[in-house]
């Protein structure tokens, strides 16, 4: 099934949950005053269109990823929190039909006949009466303690709560020189979101601690600005190996989203400030370039692309100048940070590259992950958004970030370190 097939479904699935709520609600502050209810119901009604539009619009309209991430991480919430109130309604609505069954079973009526004017008078039975609030207020806190505690653990312990992610990368045309050798990956530090440099530096400490021979780098140092590394610099100073730490630039290293897309002076600036944090913290930065990777004369080829996305993403990425003069090379590595370049661009244009490593998803910074299953909103947006992929015989591997942007936690997707081990075929 489709996205768009799975968003429809979900979204009459929500409207039905709506609308079953809404009437619970109202049928418990019966004594609301018409004002009040009104304004309730433009109030429920109101998110609940606006939030259906924004999901649509995330398919057909040229959105930040930012902006999407908060619009799903929305709906689906949206969606766990109606399923969640869903079964509390649903026993309280057997409880009625039980109610009104047995009630039904039993006299409804009792005479009462007056001495002088004889007849008949017709009175209730008395029974409990029926009522929603206790089991609404119950799952109304259960419904909001579910995301409100999970978002805030999030804050709390899933922002720098760093998870070595090992993989075994086979390469068929790998040199034997090459065989074992580890492979160490970040990416999406965005710096400019950190709070805790004492954090960030134990991530890194996690990284050395892996002794790679090489490091990958896959875009997004800052989120707008150079100046945010002016307290981290330091700290990824200490990420080295022995063969070297390539790395490559993001979509928001660019300085657009806080200096506007069109050329200027202060954007060409803090382009070049980001290129001398590189230099300075001793990471070789390729910019359509390549380098060769040299171990007891044999070689294989790094190669290193500028941002290059679909959609609404700076496509600055030229693999004609990275590729260039790599022909010999047996196998080829290619850093590009947008997993959404191998798709569009890698696979069916360059098929001598054999494996490519990405960022960008952040996995939304929300989801589930684990050794057999995963799942994040943020995979119907991107097709590849976190671990290894294969097609045909290159293959890509997507990680899922060092750090955060926007909601500064993460909650299922936890910020990642990939160690890789190079083997062949």
């Amino acid at each position: 099934m489709g996205r768009l097939p799975v968003f429809i479904f979900l979204s009459v699935l929500l409207l039905a949950f709506d609308y079953y709520c809404y009437r619970a609600i109202l049928s418990v502050f019966k004594k609301w005053k018409p004002g009040t209810r009104k304004f309730f119901t433009i109030l429920w009604w109101g998110y609940t269109f606006v939030l259906l539009a924004g999901v649509f619009s995330t398919f057909y309209a040229n959105l930040f990823l930012s902006l999407k991430s908060v619009i799903l991480v929305a709906y689906f919430l949206t969606v766990a929190c109606k399923m969640v109130l869903l079964p509390f309604l649903i026993v309280d609505d057997l409880r009625r039909f039980i109610i009104r069954l047995s009630r039904s079973t039993k006299p409804k009526t009792r005479l009462v006949v007056d001495p002088v004017l004889p007849e008949t008078i017709t009175q209730p039975a008395p029974g409990e009466p029926i009522s929603r609030s206790s089991f609404l207020v119950k799952a109304g806190l259960i419904t909001a303690a579910i995301p409100l505690t999970s978002l805030s653990w999030g804050i709390v312990k899933g922002a720098y709560d760093y998870k070595i992610i090992r993989r075994t990368l086979i390469l068929p045309n790998l040199p034997a020189s090459f065989e074992g050798m580890k492979l160490g990956q970040i990416s999406d530090i965005h710096s400019g979101s950190f709070y805790n440099p004492r954090a960030v530096l134990g991530g890194v400490e996690m990284l050395m601690a892996e002794k790679p021979d090489v490091v990958f780098f896959t875009g997004d140092l800052v989120n707008d600005l150079a100046t945010e590394m002016r307290n981290y610099q330091d700290i990824f100073k200490k990420v080295k190996a022995p063969l070297g730490v390539y790395s490559v630039l993001g979509n928001h290293d660019y300085g657009e989203y806080r200096l506007g897309k069109g050329p200027s002076v202060a954007k060409t600036k803090n382009l070049q400030e980001v290129i001398k944090t590189h230099e300075r913290m001793g990471w070789d930065l390729l910019m359509n370039e390549h380098r060769r990777l040299k171990v007891n004369g044999e070689e294989i080829g790094i190669l290193g692309i500028e941002n290059w996305g679909t959609g609404r993403f700076p496509k600055f990425g030229r693999m004609d100048l990275a590729t260039k003069d790599t022909d010999d090379l047996p196998v080829k590595l290619l850093l590009s940070h947008d997993p959404s370049h191998w798709r569009a661009q890698v696979l069916p244009e360059y098929p001598q590259i054999d494996a490519m490593f990405s960022g960008h998803t952040h996995g939304m910074q929300f989801g589930v992950r684990t050794e057999d299953f995963q799942w994040s909103p943020v995979q119907y947006i991107y097709n590849e958004w976190a671990g290894l992929y294969q097609a045909q015989q290159q293959q890509l591997y997507v990680n899922v970030g060092y750090g955060f942007l926007g909601y500064p936690g993460r909650v299922g997707i936890l910020p990642e370190i990939t160690i890789f081990e190079l083997k062949r075929a």
